[in-house]
């Protein structure tokens, strides 16, 4: 049985894989630096958030009212809950589980496939307020990146901070969709 559980495990894996895009598209100038927030008060951050605006990404395709939900697990690493309504935010929902856990200051590593964990992305926050309402998430190699919030809706100059936190990293916003809800 453990075999044929790995055997479909990394079946799967591959079958994921081989159905994504070959090449995502990269949204960020990789010469530009690009830092995390020095410290993420984890528990602050653990909880529900919006997705207020992305870049266009395969695993988000005809996503609406999109919300990720962090919860700390008894052994210290974050179960991730993504909840994507298809094509409007009460259509079907989608649901991905995932699993993260710290890799630096401001740095989590995410997989949506526990069983095998080395197949993870990066996730670093690149920005929160103070208090832990508004996030800016991306990734050094730039195929990723996200304005949190935790309402639907958030302020014109909350979000042009958050719009000019990515600029500051290197993204072309204008490739930058915002989300209805």
């Amino acid at each position: 049985m453990y075999k044929f559980s790995r055997f479909l495990a990394i079946s799967l894996a591959f079958m994921a894989l081989n159905s994504a895009p070959a090449k995502a598209e990269v949204y960020r100038d990789q010469s530009v630096p690009i830092t995390s927030v020095e410290e993420l008060d984890i528990n602050q951050y653990l909880g529900l958030w919006y997705e207020i605006a992305r870049f266009p990404n395969w695993f988000e395709r005809d996503c609406q009212g999109v919300t990720s939900e962090y919860a700390l697990r008894d052994d210290g690493k974050i179960s991730v809950r993504n909840t994507c309504p298809k094509g409007a935010p009460d259509g079907p929902e989608k649901v991905a589980n995932g699993l993260a856990w710290k890799a630096a200051p401001g740095q989590l590593k995410v997989t949506f496939t526990p069983l095998l964990p080395f197949i993870n992305g990066d996730y670093w926050v690149l920005y929160v307020d103070p208090d832990y309402q508004v996030a800016v998430v991306g990734s050094p190699a730039g195929k990723t990146g996200w304005v949190l919030a935790r309402s639907p809706d958030i302020a014109p100059a909350v979000y042009d901070k958050a719009v000019s936190v990515l600029t500051a990293m290197g993204y072309d916003i204008s490739k930058l969709e915002l989300i209805a809800h």
